[in-house]
């Protein structure tokens, strides 16, 4: 090994490192619990667009494996998160999935439908958690132990997971109703209010997946 190969290993050994020490940081309330077997972290994406439904996912993380750069969602690019979506579905206990339409938006708020989006992710785990952390909500009608934790998806590995579970998965559907609908670039901003998509949606109205209670200042 040459001496600037050597450099280069000894920086690359260093930012893993420095990797490990940050990611432990983040088992704050991982550790706190640790005397729970099955830890839950909850999470949601697609409170604000104006398009599209809202998901939530629910992650039991092993206490064994190891996965580092595991970070809010939205602080992650779009390669990375793809990343740890797959190595997150290989090495997780259990993954669940809810979400709710925006049909389902517009009829009960954003509020409650992201809360029962929140309980059909829990719901649809196939191993039954002992304690759920959950990114700055508490959700009613569920009979586990849970905590609320503001900004969860930077403080907790487990609720970090499922912030990543449930963005890929919601902005991949949105790529697949860009297809559907097209002219809102619904593949670009995954329904979120971009100039792009306000413009779109005065030129050309509301689609069928439009909120119809976040776009009447705008038709």
């Amino acid at each position: 090994m040459t001496k600037a190969e050597e450099q280069k290993e000894l920086k690359r050994l260093a930012k893993l490192e420095a990797e490990r020490v940050r990611i432990e940081t983040m088992k704050e309330f991982e550790y706190k619990y640790s005397d729970c077997e099955f830890i839950c972290g909850i999470d949601e994406v697609g409170r604000g667009p104006l398009a599209g439904p809202v998901y939530a996912a629910a992650v039991i993380l092993p206490k064994d494996k190891e996965i580092l750069y595991l970070n809010d969602s939205k602080k992650l690019s779009e390669k990375k998160r793809e990343e740890l979506y797959d190595e997150i579905m290989e090495k997780a206990v259990a993954v669940g999935i809810g979400h709710a339409s925006w049909e389902r938006i517009d009829e009960i708020n954003i509020k409650q439908a992201t809360l029962e989006a929140m309980r059909q992710a829990v719901a649809s785990l196939k191993v039954r958690p002992d304690m759920l952390l959950v990114d700055a909500e508490h959700i009613p009608g569920i009979d586990i132990r849970q905590v609320g934790i503001i900004k969860g998806d930077a403080r907790s590995v487990s609720i970090a997971a499922a912030s990543i579970i449930a963005k890929v998965t919601r902005d991949r559907l949105m790529c697949e109703y860009d297809k559907e609908y097209p002219g809102y670039d619904f593949a670009g901003n995954k329904g979120y209010g971009t100039s792009v998509h306000i413009d779109a949606l005065k030129k050309l109205g509301p689609c069928p997946i439009h909120r119809k209670t976040f776009i009447t200042k705008f038709v």
